[in-house]
């Protein structure tokens, strides 16, 4: 949700913001806010603003409420932090920078940890890792980066699979501006393999079952193939966060703390699975997930969250 867009892109715009249908709070700001829900230090006291874009089964909003596997996870920890969620609506840009210039106090949908986006913002413990998810046609099985050598790939203009693509021998990618034309051209014969998001295909799977395409995990490139092809990075898994301003963090280590109790209390594993997702793919941390963030924005004893496996 996951969208893995290039720091590029989503930095190239400033404060792209537009409002959704629930307003600024104001008379909507929920009364009586506990002292201990006040202490969060949100924008308006009992609520969390909420920069997001549209993007099913992993954001979307209807009738003010923010739907799909991360707007779920929103909701659930903020009822148990007090907090009335409130939606912005904005494109993938945008939900960086109302959150850098804090006139947010939160995006959500699948956005990726990375060093760089730290150093503007905070991110949460991971709700959940994004797999190297591959859309395949039915009866075609690819395991690893070896297998995709001079095939036809496909993937969405401006995600970071786009440079691991061009880093495969052989690979001639195909760019499309939304994932309707890597579905249409894989359904179509004219690519081998598409690369999106993994809940984005296995709705897919379902909403369009005439393409015949199934949902299969890649294997993770080595650290001597990455080493090798530094694009390679972007085929490996990824871990996501819901992302903050820098002063918030109060609000971090509260909404991280919830997310650990999901783990533990089996709240993720049910999520997951209602979006078709497997657990053990989205809530196993890969082995550099840890490593990662250690000594940058997590101590160094720190232990990404995980379900028993």
């Amino acid at each position: 949700m996951i969208r893995v867009r290039s720091l590029a892109l989503a930095l190239s715009a400033m404060l792209l913001m537009s409002t959704a249908a629930c307003g600024s709070g104001g008379d909507d700001a929920p009364k009586n806010v506990s002292a201990e829900t006040a202490a969060l230090g949100t924008l308006t006291p009992g609520v969390i603003k909420v920069a997001v874009q549209p993007y099913a089964p992993y954001t979307s909003v209807q009738g003010g409420r923010i739907v799909g596997l991360d707007g779920d996870i929103l909701a659930y920890a903020a009822k148990k932090l007090g907090l009335k969620v409130e939606p912005e609506v904005t494109d993938f840009a945008g939900m960086l920078a109302g959150v850098q210039s804090r006139r947010v106090d939160i995006t959500i949908g699948g956005v990726a940890w990375s060093a760089d986006r730290q150093k503007q913002g905070l991110f949460t413990d991971p709700p959940y890792y994004s797999p190297p998810a591959m859309a395949v046609r039915s009866g075609k099985t690819y395991k690893t980066v070896g297998d995709l050598e001079g095939l036809n790939l496909g993937t969405v203009e401006g995600y970071v699979w786009v440079k691991s693509i061009q880093a495969v021998p052989g690979g001639k990618l195909h760019a499309y501006p939304d994932a309707n034309g890597v579905f249409d051209d894989l359904g179509a014969g004219r690519v081998d393999v598409g690369f999106l998001d993994p809940l984005i295909i296995i709705a897919a799977q379902k909403q369009r079952p005439e393409l015949r395409i199934d949902t299969q995990y890649l294997t993770p490139p080595t650290a001597a193939q990455v080493k090798a092809k530094p694009a390679y990075a972007y085929f490996q898994p990824y871990q996501t966060g819901f992302y903050l301003p820098k002063k918030a963090t109060k609000l971090e280590r509260a909404l991280s703390a919830q997310i650990d109790a999901m783990y533990e209390n089996g709240e993720l594993d049910k999520l997951v699975r209602k979006y078709g997702g497997d657990p053990k793919q989205f809530l196993v941390p890969a082995a550099d997930v840890a490593t990662a963030r250690r000594g940058v924005d997590r101590p160094q004893d720190w232990t990404p969250p995980s379900i028993a496996q």
